[in-house]
């Protein structure tokens, strides 16, 4: 079994804005973040300012599978795009973005075999959305979806996108760098 992560980004310039969408979400939607009304207890985010364009989150119930959930949630109550990272046993890097409570386009990195296996198929191939979503040049968007090897495709979004993209709640108390750029916000 190989390394996984999942993650969340909401494309915002505006931090506070934004950390008060994920209040709603924690709020008004805690099933979604495998809450129920009986718990009491306040959830916890890691949220980072990653680069002008990009507000990266992290939370221990992102994993491959549930991430998307929560991108489509909360892209019903932020503007702009939501966009979720799942990288499963260095396998399947699964990149996913969200806008007003829709899918608008999905890239599935991983081998042929690992397709068939799994069952895997895009939701929404749409490559323009996601060369916007991601403001990146269209020569740059062919090299990046041609990509089959989930480690390289990580890399090579972390690098167009300018943020790392290597990162986990589950990371957190072990890597001093992550403690470092992501502040704890309990909502």
């Amino acid at each position: 079994m190989g390394r996984s992560f999942a993650n969340l980004h909401i494309k915002s310039k505006n931090f506070e804005k934004t950390v008060e969408a994920l209040r709603a979400l924690s709020e008004g939607h805690s099933k979604v973040l495998g809450k129920n009304k009986a718990q009491e207890a306040k959830v916890v985010m890691y949220v980072n300012k990653s680069n002008e364009d990009w507000i990266s989150v992290l939370h221990d119930y992102f994993v491959w599978g549930t991430v998307k959930r929560i991108g489509k949630t909360l892209s019903q109550l932020i503007e702009g795009p939501v966009m979720t990272a799942g990288y499963m046993n260095e396998e399947i890097f699964e990149l996913s973005i969200f806008e007003d409570g829709d899918i608008q386009a999905e890239r599935i990195f991983c081998e042929q075999w690992t397709r068939d296996e799994y069952e895997l198929k895009e939701e929404r191939l749409n490559d323009d959305y996601l060369r916007e979503a991601l403001d990146i040049r269209n020569e740059d968007l062919d090299d990046f979806i041609r990509i089959t090897i989930p480690e390289q495709a990580v890399d090579k979004l972390s690098e167009l996108v300018r943020m790392s993209l290597w990162s986990d709640s589950e990371w957190i108390p072990h890597e001093e760098a992550l403690r470092n750029r992501f502040g704890k916000y309990e909502l």
